[in-house]
């Protein structure tokens, strides 16, 4: 029997913040007996989870068994691609009966990936869950910790990390060639964004969902609200504050990928967090209670790091409306490229800069000064046969929640600061709190579930 979305949200108290597990834990891998394939279920099955599933099939040890999506045509697009495949609308229902499963994606809304992904790691399931791996700090503490007391494999979903461009980004900043880092520009100016983001507020009236949506579902346990129209499911979730995390939470785990590995940052955290934003969302509380900005620009200081030769560094996100200052400019026309590509990082180092345009090889400059560096062809991998590979006692994933959840809470520290514009949030990581600022501290804590 399954409670109701009205009583699990009576019961449902703020997450909370249980000392992070980063280390290295033993892993229970999964055994394939002679003949037998992994047993696959792919939770959300939109746009992204399609995708996911069908990397995940293409492993030739891979068996898609079960599908689930809230939306009943998604489910049934899905359902046409696995015919074999069993079909649910409720996770809850197919962990229940999917007795022996060995792995999952989950490709839903921010707002349900720690629920979900929490169910499955507690069953023993791999899991391999979409950026930004969840809504709120509390979650993600929570979920890393989780996934190395399971002993599962995890996987977060930032699948251009097995990409040429991005693993010879690592190589290059492990190697040191550019010297110490600096400072780090971050940008995500994707004109193909727009469509998703919103000016706000939430309509007062709602309407009857479609026949095909399980509303209630979709909303799982984020505040209730009536259903409308092109504003919500299924793409422009990502521009509200109870179910998405902003275009910084979305696309940054990308961005930031790269550059966190190859700095070796591993359970770094920021000492200060700031952000700048667009103006017009600033100056309306009704936005600012319900919508992410449109723009925003975001700057972290960290302690220094060896790969800062121990000096402290910046990390700066722009976004929207906000592009990298004159230096960032500068390195773009030294690489040959007319304008900043729509989605890039810039690292600046003691003997030079690294530019990774998203998706591309890196650029290393000034070009005369590494003329002799070559970009080398790195062997094509998938982030996904990555994860199933690790799943049968392969090589451990790069990705994985333990690993990159310090990352993912920077990000997601970011998006605090966000809904703070102006002020400078200091952050206290053993105590997980910001001393000097109770509110921002309170929204840390801003989560709708119980764990």
């Amino acid at each position: 029997m399954y409670i109701s979305r009205r009583e699990f949200i009576a019961g449902a108290g703020a997450a909370g913040f249980a000392a992070a597990g980063f280390g290295d834990s033993p892993v229970n891998f999964t055994r394939l007996e002679p003949g037998r394939k992994m047993r696959h279920a792919g939770i959300g099955l939109g746009v992204m989870g399609n995708g996911d599933v069908g990397s995940i099939a293409s492993h030739p040890k891979a068996e898609i068994v079960a599908l689930c999506d809230v939306d009943a045509s998604a489910l049934a697009r899905a359902g046409r691609r696995f015919p074999k495949a069993r079909r649910y609308t409720d996770w809850r229902e197919l962990f229940e009966k999917e007795k022996d499963l060995d792995s999952v994606t989950v490709s839903t809304p921010d707002h349900s990936h720690a629920e979900i992904t929490l169910a499955a790691m507690r069953r023993g399931i791999h899991v391999y869950c979409q950026k930004p791996l969840c809504h709120d700090v509390a979650e993600c503490r929570l979920v890393a910790e989780e996934a190395a007391k399971c002993k599962v494999v995890t996987q977060l979903g930032t699948h251009l990390a097995a990409f040429g461009g991005d693993r010879l980004t690592v190589e290059y900043l492990r190697k040191g060639i550019i010297g110490a880092v600096k400072k780090i520009y971050m940008c995500s100016n994707r004109s193909t964004a727009m469509p998703y983001r919103l000016e706000g507020p939430r309509p007062v009236q709602g309407v009857p969902p479609p026949k095909d949506l399980n509303w209630n579902l979709w909303l799982g346990n984020a505040p209730e609200r009536p259903y409308a129209p092109g504003i919500y499911h299924p793409r422009k979730w990502r521009s509200w504050l109870d179910f998405g995390t902003g275009w910084s939470g979305d696309i940054g785990c990308h961005i930031f990928d790269a550059v966190w590995k190859g700095m070796n940052l591993g359970n770094a955290a920021p000492r200060t967090i700031q952000a700048e934003v667009q103006e017009s969302w600033r100056n309306s509380p009704a936005r600012r209670a319900d919508t992410w900005p449109q723009a925003d620009h975001i700057t972290w200081t960290f302690d220094g790091v060896p790969a800062s030769d121990g000096k402290p560094f910046t990390m700066e996100w722009f976004d929207g409306a906000y592009y990298p200052s004159e230096d960032g400019q500068a390195i773009v026309r030294e690489a040959g490229l007319k304008a900043i590509p729509e989605e890039a990082a810039l690292v600046f180092g003691t003997e030079g800069a690294l530019l990774l345009p998203h998706g591309k090889v890196p650029y290393l400059l000034p070009k005369a000064k590494f003329a002799s560096v070559k970009n080398r062809k790195i062997p094509l991998q998938s982030h996904y046969h990555n994860f199933l590979n690790a799943c049968l006692g392969g090589e451990m994933c790069k990705s994985s929640f333990p690993a990159i959840g310090p990352m993912t809470e920077a990000i997601l520290l970011g998006t605090v600061a966000i809904r703070c514009p102006g002020e400078v949030l200091r952050w206290d990581t053993e105590k997980l709190c910001f001393p000097d600022n109770a509110a921002a501290t309170a929204m840390l804590r801003r989560t709708y579930r119980k764990y």
